[in-house]
């Protein structure tokens, strides 16, 4: 089947693990609505959702889920991963069917995968959008590596969200030894926009909140360490906002906690692009984990943060502790952080957004790869 308008259609197709695959496909969306492609939407879960609310004008499909879960012994899931392979292939096989019929039926011009490995197609271009070239597994780290190296493969092109030299953001993660595969580093992309200080001050002339929570990622870890948060926090004197990271049909839920000082913690189930950038930006430090979607956002803000990765989670361990080997955020593990440990946050640099492109808008040229490789 033919495109029968004008414009170009792209798939775009983000994992639903967590929310960061989906923000950070938000402003490649954004950008090639810019350049006059039209953009259509798949995947599933919290993911679709968040993305069918920033563009409900869109076209969107169901892809089916991989549905992964975590443990909550954080050093299980690896094993559990791997138990999981064979029910993750058959998924992988059933959405590779799914693609072929959104190929014929949309007549696209290309495919976005945001780390779904059967959103491809030999019929039309295909990129595959990772920072993850390097999949870190304890020891297992060489064999999951080389996995998702040869999952790359099956695309025209890799797209890797980092900068190429040698100071980035992603460290080994995004930067393999010398490879063959085509990879396209097109520096870190964030839903954000860029700005000068337009946040809003109180009366002292200092940002509005003390703390923002973020939290993110998959069941049940998330709600562990929303639990945890809050018990640490229910005694704080300072003006915190709760980000739970919560997607629902419904509007985002608003609530306001009276702690034992008499001061308050406003929480939140989720906020959308703008809003979420505002909170940040009257924030003096946000915590969260260090996802690496989160992460380039941060950079965006020039923000200060403090890291509570995943537990299990190796990729989001090695980022946390490798931005505190740069100076540049510290953090704690889940089970042993407390309140007092954000006072680290004012030791470090925080984020400085030295390298970021303005508007960070992908150029025309990365996109004519869709034409150049028809």
């Amino acid at each position: 089947m033919t495109n029968k308008t004008n414009k170009k259609k792209i798939l775009i197709a983000p994992l639903n693990w967590g929310l960061g695959h989906a923000t950070r496909c938000i402003p490649i969306i954004k950008a090639l609505e810019k350049e006059g492609f039209e953009p259509i939407i798949a995947g599933d879960g919290d993911s679709l959702k968040l993305l069918q609310k920033e563009f409900p004008k869109h076209k969107a499909y169901t892809l089916p889920a991989y549905n992964i879960q975590y443990t909550k012994n954080g050093r299980l899931l690896k094993y559990k991963l791997f138990i999981n392979t064979p029910r993750l292939i058959k998924i992988v096989k059933k959405e590779q069917k799914e693609v072929a019929k959104i190929v014929e039926e949309e007549g696209l011009t290309g495919i976005i995968s945001d780390n779904r490995f059967g959103v491809y197609s030999k019929k039309t271009p295909s990129v595959y959008l990772t920072h993850q070239i390097n999949v870190l597994s304890g020891l297992s780290t060489f064999l999951t590596s080389k996995i998702h190296q040869k999952i790359i493969t099956n695309f025209n092109e890799c797209w890797v969200p980092d900068y190429e030299g040698e100071v980035n953001l992603a460290g080994k993660l995004s930067h393999p030894s010398p490879s063959k595969l085509a990879l396209r580093y097109i520096g870190p992309i964030s839903r954000f926009k860029n700005v000068n200080s337009t946040f809003e001050e109180n009366d002292t002339g200092k940002k509005k909140y003390d703390i923002l929570v973020l939290l993110s990622g998959l069941e049940p870890q998330r709600s562990i360490l929303e639990e945890k948060l809050l018990q640490e926090l229910k005694n704080a004197t300072k003006k915190v906002v709760f980000v739970r990271g919560l997607v629902s049909e419904k509007e985002s839920t608003s609530k306001r906690l009276v702690n034992s000082t008499n001061s308050t913690i406003e929480i939140k189930d989720y906020l959308l692009q703008n809003d979420l950038q505002k909170y940040m930006l009257q924030s003096d430090v946000i915590v969260c984990r260090s996802g690496y979607s989160t992460i380039m956002d941060l950079e965006k803000l020039s923000a200060k943060a403090f890291f509570i990765p995943t537990p299990g989670q190796f990729e989001q361990e090695y980022l946390a502790t490798y931005l505190e080997s740069q100076n540049i955020a510290p953090f704690s593990s889940q089970k042993d952080f407390s309140l007092e440990k954000l006072n680290l946050v004012n030791t470090y640099q925080g984020f400085t957004n030295k390298k970021m492109v303005k508007e960070n808008q992908f150029p025309l040229t990365i996109f004519n790869f869709f034409y150049s490789s028809k």
